[in-house]
């Protein structure tokens, strides 16, 4: 039964995101104020000084200027003290020179990973999943990932599915299957019968038939 309440809290995709406050490698931060007209990409690691998550971080690191061209702002967590994760951040850079240059939360009370749904019983009740929340300019979730402990992320993927949601929202599109920049997307539907003749009568786009269209940007 408390496994169940605790999925039931768990956000989920259109949700805005739950508010809170926390203590980071960067500073204090409140959630709600965090990244103003940003995207974030919030994502846990299960603990710091672990073999996977300092390939995860050092991953994350690498490409962050890939993230801020998409106007985005990293946000790590772990349940670790904030003097673990300074401990961790200066080894990395002492061992490897990768730098984990953005805010990564001390969730040692485990506050935010609950609220987040980052610890499941199931798999750790002490470290949390691996998860990823894309949360868009006005707080809202708009696509989450969970890994478990022993498998590691595909920054390539974090990286295409934050780029096809800006994408989908700016040109009101949809996106199919392995989509990456440059690609045709699929426009809407028609929604009556005189917009599904008009799409029949239209030559400039790819199609299939007329519910299944592509065009490029």
């Amino acid at each position: 039964m408390e496994q169940e309440v605790i999925n039931t809290m768990m956000p989920r995709i259109g949700d805005i995101a739950p508010d809170f406050k926390a203590v980071t490698t960067k500073g204090p931060i409140q959630f709600s104020n965090f990244a103003k007209d940003k995207w974030v990409v919030m994502f846990s690691h299960p603990a710091d000084f672990t073999p996977v998550c300092t390939t995860e971080m050092s991953g994350f690191a690498e490409r962050k200027s890939e993230f801020d061209a998409l106007n985005a702002e990293l946000l790590g967590l772990s349940i670790d003290s904030i003097h673990s994760h300074l401990a961790w951040v200066n080894n990395v850079k002492e061992k490897t020179g990768v730098y984990f240059d953005f805010p990564i939360i001390a969730d040692i009370d485990m506050k935010v990973s609950k609220l987040y749904g980052m610890l499941q019983p199931n798999e750790s009740e002490t470290a949390a999943v691996r998860a990823v929340f894309f949360i868009d300019p006005s707080k809202k979730i708009r696509l989450i990932m969970y890994y478990p402990l022993n498998v590691g992320r595909n920054m390539n993927e974090i990286l295409r599915v934050l780029e096809a949601l800006q994408v989908a929202d700016k040109y009101k599109v949809a996106l199919p299957l392995n989509w990456v920049k440059g690609d045709k997307v699929i426009v809407p539907p028609p929604k009556t019968l005189d917009e599904m003749n008009a799409r029949i009568a239209d030559n400039s786009l790819e199609k299939v038939d007329f519910y299944l269209a592509k065009k490029s940007l």
